[in-house]
């Protein structure tokens, strides 16, 4: 005992316990630092690679989407005819009928959906206009009627806004454009397939059918052009003839079974929009000179 505390005294006497040095860290090698910058990096790039990764993901998912409803077809094919368009016309007026080509379609369209069948989504063919592609027209006649004059019926309702800003500003380019929405969908009405007017007219029979060749060979004469007729011709011709041949079958007859009413309202309705079409053709038409 009397050792320790002799010993306690000479440390007292000594000033106490002297402090360890401090530990001074060395400093990193440059192997070190390079592999800290390269990881710092890729700690950046990925949280940059997350983000992408999922808004890639999504892009995929609307992609299916987009082929699943034939939205890219679409959005393709009008591209392709504003620019061919733009070539002959200049692009405010090559969007402009892509446009009024669509409504009428999407008349067509939707019409389809509402009788239960179907429908593709419009595919626009540069300088011939539009198509869609369905299984049926509906279940009897009525219903391919009603198909027929939806897409002339909402075109028209579409070819009333460049009439209204035409109304409003005096534009040229305003005017140009009510008379080609006029023209398309009174062009459309020629009773003759595969026309819309041919499809509405299909509830008075197939007879109907011979007059409209007539009226669309007169037409051609005077305003269209042998080349329009022609092809309305490939495109109508084989369906025309099957019909025809066809008109007095069974099946035949009962598509074409429509109440007298209907037939009525159908042909009230045809009259009445080719009118108020002739009526636009005329008072939007301006003469070209050279």
């Amino acid at each position: 005992m009397e050792l320790i505390r002799q010993q306690a005294g000479a440390l007292e006497a000594d000033g106490g316990l002297a402090p360890e040095p401090p530990v001074v860290p060395e400093p990193p090698t440059a192997e070190e630092l390079d592999r800290e910058r390269k990881r710092s990096w890729l700690k950046k790039l990925g949280g940059l690679l997350i983000p992408l990764a999922v808004l890639a993901s999504k892009a995929k998912l609307l992609f299916l989407a987009l082929i699943k409803v034939k939205a890219v077809a679409t959005l393709g094919t009008m591209f392709i005819s504003i620019a061919a368009y733009t070539l002959a016309f200049g692009w405010p007026f090559a969007v402009g009928i892509v446009l009024l080509l669509f409504v009428h379609e999407m008349g067509h369209v939707i019409q389809l959906r509402r009788e239960g069948v179907e429908a593709s989504a419009p595919i626009f063919i540069p300088f011939l206009g539009a198509m869609i592609a369905a299984k049926s027209l509906g279940d009897d006649a009525a219903a391919e009627a009603r198909v027929g004059l939806a897409g002339p019926i909402l075109g028209t309702i579409g070819t009333l806004i460049p009439l209204a800003i035409y109304l409003g500003t005096g534009s040229d380019l305003w005017r140009a454009l009510a008379y080609i929405g006029f023209f398309i969908n009174l062009i459309n009405l020629l009773p003759v397939l595969p026309l819309d007017g041919g499809r509405a007219m299909a509830v008075l029979g197939p007879k109907v059918w011979i007059a409209g060749i007539l009226i669309a060979v007169a037409a051609t004469v005077f305003f269209l052009g042998p080349f329009m007729l022609v092809f309305v011709l490939l495109l109508g011709g084989p369906e025309l003839y099957h019909r025809f041949k066809n008109r007095h079958s069974e099946e035949s007859r009962t598509f074409h079974s429509v109440p007298t009413r209907t037939k009525l309202a159908v042909a009230a309705v045809y009259l009445s929009l080719a009118t108020l079409l002739i009526v636009g053709v005329a008072e939007t038409y301006v003469p070209r000179t050279l």
